[in-house]
């Protein structure tokens, strides 16, 4: 079986764009959206009889909500202190949301309209501050951690309405306690969390004014244009890189081998590679290293360092996925710790055994490729 992981990594490293040095670029998903609100709200919905804990259901149920102070100041303490070969420290490209649904205004509306607030004033709702969202710009600015899109909200929109309008019995008791993405299992088939899944071809304009209004709050929040988009849970319909396209995004992040949501239940597999074009011109980006050390109770340093060596063996850059939940503490610190001291770990060693190695930004490795 390792033999064939291996060969397996090292094939998936072959095709597509090389590059002249070592790049690192970390990728983590779900900043600013809302996962489970309260250790309380847990406990009511797993009392409630609702599978919250069934694989990896549970960390992300347990673990993941909105990052406090405390979670960002400790996280860019551990970034700050590895240097590359620039004299930079590490940089992190957190992939976020910029809203989440006003559950207030949708439960008023007898869940006929959705409504939406940016997801700095659900930081107050939680945090009950300013000091969470200075603490975004302050990473901001000393390029420790580099927003990027992932979408409006984590959320297929459509499809949780019309199950909240269906009375479905578990989506309703999640949103009682302020939650939508509980697990994934629904009454359509379609997870909450995969935004840009299709139902039927019909939601299309639904999704690309989705695209089109979180990118303008984007760009009203942090001062600047997204360049760069990951689909949430990564089903997405095609057509709508060209929305994303018309409002400046120029890189894409594709799986290597993608599942393209064509409505109806149907799909199209297309085979993506780093530095190849799609028909918009936009660059995509694929994923080759992944860190996960709360998932469980692997060795997550040596074998991200396994998936790093294989990238720069075939030139490639390494593009590490590393999820929010690894690194926050707000319900359960020593989940924010653990993960941490991995990242610490994982750091030290990828500069110890490369010396030579750059971080960058998945907008910043982007720009590289598009001007070779």
């Amino acid at each position: 079986m390792k033999y064939i992981q291996t060969f397996t990594r090292n094939l998936s490293n072959i095709p597509g764009w090389r590059a002249n040095g070592k790049i690192v670029i970390i990728e983590s998903d779900d900043w600013g959206s809302i996962r489970m609100p309260s250790k309380e709200a847990y406990e009511s919905l797993k009392k409630a009889g609702i599978d919250i804990e069934t694989g990896e259901n549970l960390r992300f149920n347990k673990n993941d909500t909105l990052a406090s102070a405390d979670d960002l100041a400790s996280f860019y303490q551990v970034i700050d202190s590895v240097r590359d070969r620039t004299q930079r420290p590490a940089v992190i490209t957190p992939v976020s949301i910029v809203a989440n649904p006003d559950f207030e205004k949708i439960r008023n509306s007898g869940f006929n309209e959705y409504f939406y607030e940016p997801f700095t004033e659900t930081l107050k709702r939680y945090h009950g501050n300013e000091n969470t969202f200075k603490l975004w710009k302050e990473g901001i600015g000393k390029r420790l951690f580099v927003p990027q899109f992932h979408g409006r909200e984590h959320l297929n929109v459509q499809v949780w309405l019309r199950a909240l309008r269906d009375n479905d019995r578990d989506t309703t008791i999640a949103f009682n306690h302020g939650v939508w993405g509980y697990n994934n299992i629904n009454p359509q088939k379609i997870f909450y969390n995969a935004a840009f899944e299709l139902d039927n071809p019909d939601e299309l304009d639904f999704h690309r004014s989705v695209i089109s209004d979180g990118l303008r709050l984007f760009n009203d929040l942090f001062g600047y244009k997204a360049e760069f988009f990951v689909p949430p849970n990564g089903p997405v319909n095609n057509r709508l890189l060209k929305t994303a396209f018309d409002c400046g995004i120029k890189y894409v992040s594709a799986s290597k081998i993608q599942r393209e949501s064509l409505g109806n239940g149907g799909t199209k597999r297309h085979f993506h590679w780093s530095g190849q074009r799609n028909g918009y011109g936009q660059i995509c980006i694929t994923r080759n290293c992944f860190f996960e050390p709360g998932m469980d109770n692997r060795d997550w340093v040596d074998s991200c360092l396994g998936e790093i060596n294989a990238a720069f063996r075939w030139r490639k850059p390494a593009v590490i996925s590393s999820h929010r939940v690894n690194y926050i503490g707000a319900h359960y610190p020593d989940n924010r710790d653990r993960g941490l001291r991995e990242l610490k770990r994982l750091l030290k060693a990828i500069v110890q055994k490369w010396p030579e190695v750059e971080f960058m930004t998945s907008a910043e490795l982007g720009e590289l490729m598009s001007s070779e």
